[in-house]
């Protein structure tokens, strides 16, 4: 029997990195997202495909059930493979039942966006594989994949959500963000896919004493979620991008790449990659394709 499951991607508007220290983060889930469809097969393993949003087939391999039970590791050119492997070891060891009752599956995931974008191709999977074994997916994410967990809450909700870590413990509040300037808002793609894990380990590496810091990024969530003022909110962004490029000792987005754009910009997610926000009375389309920078999707056609 062929099931079916599916999950948002994400985009973290306000709270990177800091939410992993209890921040509160302003997160949206996306149009896009990614399908995991299962079916049963007869050779004790996985039969996995990932197919791109063009349809084409991204990863392909076979993973035994034993290589899950033993949490086999191979070498460094089966990043992939090992990841899965990691997972679903995870998995096993909540729920061993879709093994030990089992004779094989054939899997298949379907993104909904190209996986280069970062719009969560790793957070829809974990949160996929959770719905189908009907396990808890935050505990699956700190087990094997690690992060603050934010992308698996919009994964879940089909609303716009404050997220935040309380005592290590992910608390989701669903919110109605709808501004009235959303014309003005656009998501540009920097070309460049982003580490998570990476990103997290180099923010642990930099970070200060970060209490202030959150106090800071906390009023600025409330001022975006507030506002019907396009410019409060244009310095609000302004203001978190100061503030996180002194606690990562980086410099803005803006002021790296595009010092004479009329406009704001924000980082979300890991800095340098992924996608950027921008403000800007003007559709800023064009500016960015003469600079390279071709992906360019109004807020209203990304966000649910």
């Amino acid at each position: 029997m062929k099931k079916t499951f599916y999950s948002n991607g994400k985009l973290l508007i306000t709270g990177e990195y800091v939410v992993l220290d209890g921040a509160k983060a302003l997160a949206l889930p996306t149009k896009f997202g990614q399908n995991l469809i299962v079916e049963d097969a007869e050779n004790d393993a996985f039969e996995w495909k990932s197919y791109d949003a063009d349809g084409s087939i991204w990863y392909e391999d076979t993973i035994l059930f034993k290589s899950v039970i033993n949490n086999e590791q191979f070498d460094n050119s089966k990043s992939i493979k090992n990841t899965l492997i990691e997972i679903l070891h995870e998995a096993y060891l909540t729920n061993s039942d879709f093994i030990t009752k089992s004779k094989g599956y054939k899997i298949a995931t379907e993104l909904t966006f190209p996986k280069f974008w970062g719009l969560g191709t790793s957070s829809t999977l974990i949160n996929n594989i959770a719905q189908w074994l009907k396990i808890d997916a935050f505990r699956l994410l700190r087990n094997s994949f690690g992060g603050s967990g934010y992308d698996l809450a919009c994964a879940q909700n089909d609303t716009a959500i404050i997220y935040q870590l309380v005592a290590e413990k992910p608390t989701v509040k669903n919110i109605s963000f709808h501004p009235i300037f959303s014309d003005q808002l656009f998501f540009v793609y920097l070309n460049k896919k982003q580490s998570s894990k990476a990103a997290i380990s180099s923010y642990y590496n930099k970070q200060p004493k970060i209490g202030k810091t959150i106090e800071i990024i906390d009023a600025i969530t409330e001022i975006l979620l507030n506002t019907t003022d396009p410019k409060e909110f244009a310095k609000a962004i302004i203001k978190h991008e100061v503030e996180m490029s002194q606690v990562l000792e980086q410099q803005t987005v803006q002021e790296s790449l595009f010092t004479d754009f009329n406009g704001v910009i924000k980082s979300l997610g890991a800095w340098g990659g992924d996608f950027v926000l921008t403000i800007s009375k003007d559709n800023p389309t064009e500016y960015f394709k003469s600079k390279g920078y071709p992906v360019v999707i109004p807020y209203n056609d990304m966000i649910l």
